[in-house]
């Protein structure tokens, strides 16, 4: 770790947004630490990212979020930023037929493991020396407007705008800022199959636009880089054309 460099945790890392995001911290100057739950993915992703500490970590176990938080404080010595990233969709179903296990699952991964991962940050910037330091929650569009038939996500991603105004609030006692990023249609490979057409709140099949990652990536930085008494509270990023102002 060079003896200047802010130090950035990014979960979810393995691919796709937090693969991305690693990479341009890293780019940036950060000293950065990722986990991932896939373990045949990581190596490969610390490379990629050039990331200086790569972990497994199953976000909805609080004891595997402790053990990685303990290596990056082990290893560093403190936490300056963390890109909660680390979520999952759920197969498209009416509300009534929503699976209880899809249910659990999605808000393990997106509610219970976004809240794991932040108490935690937010413990080890609230006691670290100098004290303080920046989370940002992925939290989506559906953090506003919901697709029709992803109840479970969207209720999650309902919940993290909930959980990012907790933080910020409590954070400010211990110069901790919180902030939140609502991404919009990023081209990946789960979103590939926009170009052929997403169902609709009004029972259409539209096409979608996508937009490249590098301009999540510049927001993620952007944020990163922000003096401690400045805050992006909450920020979208998404394609221009998607239906998303006046969806439905």
């Amino acid at each position: 770790m060079n003896g200047d460099s802010k130090v950035a945790v990014v979960t979810g890392a393995t691919s796709g947004i937090g693969l991305a995001s690693a990479i341009g911290l890293s780019r940036a100057g950060y000293s950065v630490a990722i986990c991932g739950r896939r373990r045949d993915r990581l190596a490969a992703a610390e490379q990629e990212a050039g990331a200086a500490l790569a972990a497994p970590c199953d976000v909805t176990d609080p004891g595997d979020v402790n053990r990685f938080f303990a290596r990056v404080r082990d290893q560093f010595g403190r936490v300056d930023f963390v890109f909660n990233n680390a979520g999952r969709f759920s197969p498209a179903a009416s509300f009534g037929d929503t699976d209880i296990s899809t249910w659990t699952d999605v808000v393990d991964t997106n509610l219970n493991g976004a809240f794991f991962v932040a108490r935690e940050a937010f413990r080890t910037m609230r006691d670290q020396n100098p004290q303080g330091g920046r989370i940002v929650n992925n939290g989506s569009i559906s953090a506003y407007a919901p697709r029709p038939g992803a109840a479970p996500y969207t209720v999650t991603k309902h919940a993290i705008t909930g959980l990012t105004k907790a933080i910020s609030l409590d954070g400010r006692a211990f110069n901790i800022a919180c902030g939140q990023i609502d991404i919009g249609n990023t081209a990946s490979d789960m979103t590939a199959s926009m170009g052929s057409g997403v169902l609709q709140a009004n029972g259409t099949i539209m096409p979608e636009p996508t937009f490249d990652v590098r301009h999540v990536v510049d927001a993620i930085v952007y944020m990163a880089n922000l003096p401690l008494d400045t805050n992006v509270q909450f920020m979208t990023v998404m394609a221009t054309n998607m239906p998303y102002i006046g969806r439905g």
